[in-house]
């Protein structure tokens, strides 16, 4: 009998864990899903203002929108591509994280679970010579949670100026301000030549690659510590 009670329990406590978080974090995904959807409107709509205004100036310099797959696409911005990709996951936070610091999360501890949104920085030449090896950069991170509140981990002012999870809601607004402070600090983030002792040796093999654009990596920072730029990820 004491065992049946032992087995119940156990059922009970399954039973209570899927009612409670699984269908919490159901909740959160479906969420962060129609935000994307809403994001990617305003990149498209972001990309067409910025195309419009600039080939009037120099027609050689091209913004355009790609969608990718459901949970990824592109903003190409002259030289540079911002990827913007919704990971299909919802994701808690360790216990030393600030957020666990807030009365809005101390309230209500569900308010925690959030979606993720990730935005990688590429030179659009690694796409257009498929130089395979070329390096990317996570230059921001958008959490979501289910009462659309939102906070921004990233470089430079995407690190400090959307982290007030208690009181931010991911709208259009929000979106507009995070989509020209990517495009801004990606324009921004210039390539440099790495150090000349770090690239002078090749071997047969990669410069006769290089003629398919694939062995020889490049990437702004290349050869350099990206966390020198004075910002790492906050």
């Amino acid at each position: 009998m004491a065992k049946n009670k032992k087995e119940q329990s156990k059922r009970e406590q399954i039973i209570k864990l899927l009612e409670q978080k699984a269908t919490l974090k159901q909740d959160v995904f479906y969420n962060t899903i129609r935000q994307f959807n809403e994001l990617k409107e305003m990149l498209h709509k972001t990309s067409q203002e910025l195309n419009e205004h600039i080939k009037k100036i120099d027609k050689r310099v091209m913004v355009e929108y790609k969608e990718r797959s459901d949970n990824e696409v592109e903003l190409r911005v002259a030289g540079d591509v911002m990827i913007f990709h919704m990971h299909t996951n919802v994701f808690e936070f360790d216990n030393t994280h600030p957020i666990w610091k807030t009365s809005y999360v101390k309230e209500d501890e569900s308010r925690s679970y959030c979606g993720m949104i990730v935005v990688y920085n590429f030179l659009s030449d690694s796409f257009k010579y498929n130089r395979v090896n070329d390096i990317g950069y996570m230059i921001a991170r958008i959490f979501i949670n289910n009462d659309n509140h939102y906070f921004v981990e990233g470089k430079r002012q995407l690190g400090f100026l959307y982290n007030d999870f208690v009181n931010h809601q991911f709208n259009r607004e929000a979106m507009m301000a995070i989509i020209e402070s990517t495009v801004l600090y990606a324009l921004d983030f210039d390539l440099f030549t790495p150090p000349f002792d770090s690239v002078n040796q090749i071997t047969v093999n990669e410069i006769q690659e290089a003629a398919n654009s694939t062995k020889i990596a490049t990437g702004k920072r290349l050869g350099f510590r990206f966390q020198a730029d004075s910002d790492g990820i906050q």
